[in-house]
């Protein structure tokens, strides 16, 4: 039974980009627990055939409802597919693509030739328990016919792949000069990027830790993680810059738009309570709306100054301002946050493809 590759891929890389954000944002899902033992199973299986294999017939299964997942030979059957083929040009090129550890020759290569994915297969094979889960992961695919179904099973099994990528070791790309044109271009890649918010506060981070070291100034940076109540950790902002203990700059580095009332409850609950004479927005896009640049008046007649920067803007104005030695630290300040063991090697995977790009160009 031919399958269309083109479009077998498309929905391969359709979903992993969703996971990424799903997982990005804390999000795991959840599936059925008979489900979720069988597959924990096969990815804890040191055969790692038994997931790939199940990537691509549930893949097979997406793309013609008909087709026969247990006869991976298209002489089996008249509904058999060519799991080597299909492995070949979809399902490797796609792991090895994302960085996710993966068999370097086709699945198949461990079974005999012409194998049925059927109970007596399992006859000889090294682990016979992962391989009876797998079965049991075909027989759901075999009776679901769902396409909601079908592809939630999908969406969980990438999420399983991507948790291999966590564990695994991601090595940067790293270089030596990045012009500020570059920097300029990269900039622009790592903030399109779906982040949970991480990427806009390594970048700012990095700028004012550049600004530190390249001005040889005595501030103390300090920041919180994502998701964190600023209340609750008892700080004016996601980034506060002091000196000897005294607030010089409390930072907000934000992707949302910003409106009125949060402008009345960041001065409310941060500025006034903790003394904050100057708190900055850092912000994805700077479109401020007029009432909130009106507000923002209001306090400075008051003494408190809040003030609208665009990231990029900012930071590309510093790295022209500090010329090539302080794009080096700069360059040298995102690579030290990017290989923190708490980043996430989808973020690593991402730096690796953008600085790709801007090489490429």
């Amino acid at each position: 039974m031919a399958l269309d590759y083109i479009k077998g891929r498309k929905i391969l890389e359709n979903t992993f980009a969703e996971v990424e954000i799903t997982y990005l944002n804390g999000q795991i899902p959840k599936i059925l627990t008979t489900l979720e033992n069988n597959i924990e199973l096969i990815f804890t299986s040191g055969t790692q055939a038994y997931r790939e294999a199940l990537l691509g017939c549930s893949l097979a299964r997406i793309l013609e409802k008909k087709v026969n997942v247990r006869h991976p030979y298209s002489d089996q059957s008249q509904n058999a597919f060519s799991g080597r083929t299909l492995d070949e040009k979809v399902v490797n090129p796609f792991l090895q693509s994302r960085n996710i550890p993966s068999s370097k020759g086709p699945y198949l290569s461990v079974f005999r030739r012409s194998v049925k994915f059927e109970k007596k297969t399992g006859k000889g094979l090294r682990d016979v328990k992962g391989y009876n889960a797998f079965l049991n992961l075909i027989s759901y695919l075999e009776k679901t016919s769902t396409k909601t179904d079908l592809n939630n099973f999908l969406f969980y099994l990438l999420c399983k792949f991507l948790q291999l990528r966590e564990e695994s070791l991601i090595n940067l790309t790293k270089l030596q000069r990045i012009s500020l044109e570059q920097f300029d271009r990269l900039i622009t890649g790592l903030l399109s990027l779906s982040s949970g918010g991480r990427v806009p506060l390594i970048l700012v981070v990095a700028a004012f830790n550049t600004i530190i070291e390249y001005f040889n100034l005595n501030w103390e940076i300090s920041w919180q993680g994502i998701n964190v109540s600023d209340a609750a950790s008892g700080v004016g902002g996601d980034i506060t810059i002091k000196n000897k203990n005294e607030t010089v700059l409390a930072i907000e580095v934000t992707e949302r738009p910003l409106d009125k009332e949060r402008i009345l409850t960041t001065f409310n609950t941060k500025i006034a309570s903790a003394g904050i004479e100057n708190y900055l927005f850092l912000l994805k896009k700077a479109d401020i709306p007029p009432e909130v640049k009106q507000q923002a008046r209001q306090y400075f007649a008051q003494g408190n100054e809040i003030n609208f920067v665009e990231i990029k803007n900012w930071i590309l104005m510093l790295l022209a301002t500090v010329g090539a030695k302080g794009r080096a630290v700069f360059n040298e300040m995102l690579i030290k946050m990017l290989t923190a063991p708490d980043i996430p090697k989808t973020l690593k995977v991402k730096w690796n493809e953008q600085i790709k790009l801007i090489t490429t160009l």
